[in-house]
């Protein structure tokens, strides 16, 4: 039976929760950190945190300008500007989040492929060593 959670499957799980929130990331981003023997996934968990916490702290910003806007009055300037910034940070944020989704669903999927193969190609150089070694031996 093929296993339906591929190390490509998780990886994309990865990013999609790091795009929904910063707690469903951190519950399967930590997870994955600190229960998971593959050190590739661990890789993926690691980087997703950081480009999380860099769209955290955009939005962080974002409240504390709109906040200051409010406090002075609503300048129309800054009233413009941080609208511009909300659009250009939600633009970013899922052009990030969905190239690194596809990146992680098709290019890792060539990983996978080679990570399948291996373990036949070992077995069949063993039998071709074997049958090698037992050919010159008789």
């Amino acid at each position: 039976m093929k296993k339906v959670w591929t190390s490509r499957w998780k990886k994309a799980l990865i990013w999609i929760s790091g795009y929904l929130s910063f707690i469903a990331f951190a519950v399967v981003g930590g997870y994955t950190i600190v229960k998971s023997e593959d050190e590739d996934l661990k890789k993926t968990a690691k980087t997703a945190f950081i480009v999380t916490l860099i769209f955290t702290a955009l939005s962080a910003l974002y409240s504390i300008l709109s906040s200051i806007n409010a406090i002075a009055g609503y300048n129309q300037g800054l009233s413009e500007f941080l609208s511009w910034f909300n659009m250009f940070q939600r633009i970013a944020e899922i052009a990030v989040y969905a190239f690194f989704v596809l990146a992680s669903l098709f290019i890792a999927k060539d990983e996978d492929e080679k990570a399948a193969k291996e373990p036949e190609a070992e077995a069949r150089e063993e039998s071709e060593q074997e049958s090698k070694d037992g050919g010159t031996k008789e």
